[in-house]
C-alpha cells in the first residue's frame, strides 16, 4: 500500500504547494486540468507515470478539480446485484463466474427466485436492482423482457439497471430484432438504465485476448449510443491490471469522453481493477501478478477525474474491487460516489475478491465521515434523496406498512424521469 506515500495523502498538504513539488511536465498538464482544458492522450499517459511527489500532486488536483465539479457529498444507492444465471458459453479468461450448463454448481434461477431477491431488497430499502447473468446458450428468446415484465409487475416503483451490451447483442440475435428494435421492446416493459459494462478495455486487440467471442469494440458502442438515443443511460467502465499497456487505460477513457460528447448518457465512470487470483487468465501465465492495491489503484482513479472533467462528472469508486479502506482513500482522489450497497456480488467473489459482498448504509456512511465528507443516498439517476429517504422531486419514504411492493408489503420510491 505504499504507506509513506498513503500517509502523505491522507495529510492534506495545500495544493500548491504540491503543485510546486511536482515537475514541470506534469505541472503544466496539471495547470490546464486547474483551468478547464481538456487533456489529450499524451497528457493522460503523463498523469498516469506519475510518481513520487508527482502522483501526490495529481492526486491533489484530482481532489481539487472534484470538489470544484462536484462538491463534498458522496453519493450511494442502495440497490441489489442478482446475478441471476452463471451458465454462460462465451469463455472470458479474465472471469471465474462462469460454469457450463452440466457442471454440478450451475444455476439458472427461475423467476420466482428473482422475486424473491427483489422483495428482500425492497425491504432492506432498495430503490434499484442490478440484475446481470452468464450468456446462457438454453435462453429462451424473449427471457430478458420476460424477467423485466415479471419483476416490474410485482415492483412497479424500483428501477431496474440491466443487461450488459453483451446481453443485449445476445437478446438481440436470439429474438432475431435490430438493436434499436430490442433495446425499444426492452425499454417499454421496464428498463431504466443499463450497466456499461462488457467493456473491460475497449481495444480489439487487448480483447482477442481477454475474451475472442466477446461483443467487440464497434459493437459495444452500437449498442450503448443506440441505448442513448432511445433515452436509456447507462454507466461506463473499464477494467485495469491485465495485459493493457498505460495507452490503451487513456485511449479507452478518451474514447468514452468523446462519446459522452455525442450522447450524454453516461451516467458515471467506474474503473474496475482486474481481480485475477482465480482466473484463467492469471492460472495460464497471461498476466503476471498485478500491482500491489494502493498508489497504483489511487492514480487510475485520479487521472479518470481530470481526463473525464467536463464530460463525466460521476466517479464511482469499487469496495467489491478495491477493499473498503482503499474505496475510502480514494474518495481522496476525485472520487464523488461510493457505489451501491450490492447485497450480492457473486462475479468478483468468485474471482477471488474479498471484500464482501453487501456493505450496509451506516457502513457507507461511517467510512465516509472518517474523510470528513457527507455521505448522501441518490436514486441510480444521480438525484439526492433526503434524510429520510425521500427523493429531491419529492417522493414520500418508505414504509413497511405502505402501500406498493410484491403484494403490497412495501413502498419504494418511484422511478427517476427517464434520460432525455
Amino acid at each position: 500500500m505504499h504507506p509513506r506515500l498513503i500517509d502523505e495523502i491522507r495529510a492534506a498538504a495545500p495544493l500548491e504547494q504540491r503543485l510546486r513539488r511536482a515537475t514541470p511536465a506534469l505541472r503544466a498538464v496539471l495547470d490546464d486540468a486547474l483551468a478547464g482544458r481538456e487533456l489529450s492522450v499524451d497528457d493522460g499517459l503523463r498523469c498516469l507515470a506519475a510518481d513520487g511527489d508527482d502522483v501526490l500532486a495529481l492526486i491533489a488536483v484530482a481532489d481539487a478539480i472534484r470538489r470544484a465539479d462536484v462538491g463534498d457529498d458522496v453519493t450511494y444507492v442502495v440497490n441489489r446485484n442478482i446475478n441471476f444465471t452463471n451458465v454462460c458459453f462465451v469463455g472470458c479468461r479474465f472471469c471465474a463466474f462462469k460454469r457450463q450448463r452440466w457442471e454440478a454448481d450451475a444455476y439458472n434461477s427461475d423467476v420466482d427466485a428473482v422475486l424473491a431477491k427483489v422483495q428482500e431488497a425492497v425491504d432492506r430499502g432498495a430503490t434499484e436492482i442490478c440484475m446481470q447473468g452468464g450468456i446462457n446458450p438454453e435462453m429462451a428468446p424473449f427471457t430478458y423482457r420476460d424477467m423485466l415484465v415479471a419483476i416490474k409487475t410485482a415492483f412497479p416503483a424500483i428501477h431496474m439497471h440491466a443487461f450488459s451490451p453483451m446481453e443485449i447483442m445476445y437478446g438481440s440475435r436470439r429474438t432475431g430484432m435490430s438493436y434499436r428494435e430490442y433495446l425499444t421492446m426492452l425499454r417499454d416493459h421496464g428498463l431504466g438504465t443499463i450497466p456499461g459494462t462488457a467493456a473491460e478495455i475497449l481495444d480489439d486487440d487487448v480483447r482477442e485476448v481477454l475474451s475472442h467471442k466477446k461483443v467487440d469494440v464497434a459493437t459495444w458502442v452500437e449498442i450503448v449510443t443506440t441505448a442513448h438515443a432511445l433515452g436509456i443511460p447507462s454507466t461506463s467502465t473499464m477494467m485495469y491490471g491485465h495485459v493493457e499497456t498505460p495507452r490503451h487505460i487513456v485511449e479507452h477513457v478518451a474514447l468514452l469522453r468523446r462519446l459522452q460528447r455525442q450522447t450524454g448518457g453516461f451516467t458515471e465512470f467506474v474503473p474496475l481493477r482486474f481481480i485475477h487470483q482465480n482466473t484463467e487468465l492469471y492460472r495460464d501465465g497471461l498476466v503476471p501478478e498485478p500491482p500491489a492495491k494502493g498508489l497504483y489503484d489511487l492514480r487510475i482513479y485520479a487521472f479518470a477525474r481530470l481526463m473525464l472533467r467536463g464530460a463525466i462528472d460521476n466517479l464511482q469508486t469499487s469496495w467489491v474491487k478495491l477493499s473498503h479502506e482503499l474505496a475510502q482513500l480514494s474518495l481522496l482522489a476525485g472520487v464523488n460516489d461510493f457505489g451501491g450497497t450490492l447485497m450480492e456480488e457473486s462475479i468478483s467473489r468468485e474471482a477471488g475478491a474479498d471484500a464482501g459482498e453487501y456493505t450496509p448504509v451506516e457502513e457507507i456512511r461511517r467510512l465516509v465521515d472518517a474523510v470528513g465528507r457527507r455521505a448522501v443516498e441518490r436514486t441510480t439517476l444521480y438525484a439526492k434523496r433526503g434524510q429520510h429517504g425521500e427523493s429531491d422531486a419529492g417522493v414520500r419514504p418508505a414504509h413497511a406498512d405502505g402501500p406498493g411492493g410484491r403484494s403490497g408489503r412495501r413502498e419504494v420510491p418511484a422511478r427517476p424521469a427517464p434520460y432525455c
